[in-house]
């Protein structure tokens, strides 16, 4: 068991380092927090219908090194701001639906960032908002800052 690398995601069966694997071409089934890899063809086929892809790939990898051992490190208490890539917090599909609705345009992959950003400056508005009452929680009316801007 020294030379397991990880198990198929699908039927269990032990892939060695160096072995071949496949991993499906779309971004949310490898990504850090899925990670499916499959020891054979036939068995990324099986998470296929789960998974309801548009159009998925099966790619060849090579289990070359075992993952590196994971270490939880808490940041200190003077960190406020994430450091690094920021998350998207826009679904893309229901925006592109939205705008594609309203007006039959489409919408490039950018917006959700550019959104993103908006709305975390929001959200850290209504976050000092919930302080400032002495609040561990934020309400909807930490955000009656946008109704009075708006009017």
């Amino acid at each position: 068991m020294e030379n397991l690398w990880r198990k198929c995601s699908s039927c269990k069966k032990p892939i060695a380092l160096g072995a071949r694997y496949y991993v499906c071409s779309v971004s949310t089934c490898n990504g850090q927090r899925t990670g499916y890899v499959f020891c054979s063809v036939p068995c990324f086929e099986v998470h296929l219908p789960g998974a309801r892809h548009k159009d998925a790939a099966a790619i060849e990898e090579r289990a070359v090194s075992p993952e590196p051992k994971r270490s939880i490190v808490r940041p200190s208490s003077t960190d406020t701001k994430p450091t690094g890539p920021q998350e998207v917090l826009i679904i893309a599909s229901r925006l592109k639906d939205y705008i594609h609705a309203r007006s039959e345009m489409n919408t490039s992959g950018q917006v959700m960032e550019a959104l993103s950003d908006h709305v975390r400056i929001l959200c850290e508005r209504a976050i000092d908002c919930a302080r400032a009452d002495g609040r561990k929680t934020v309400l909807e009316r930490d955000f009656d800052f946008l109704k009075k801007s708006s009017t």
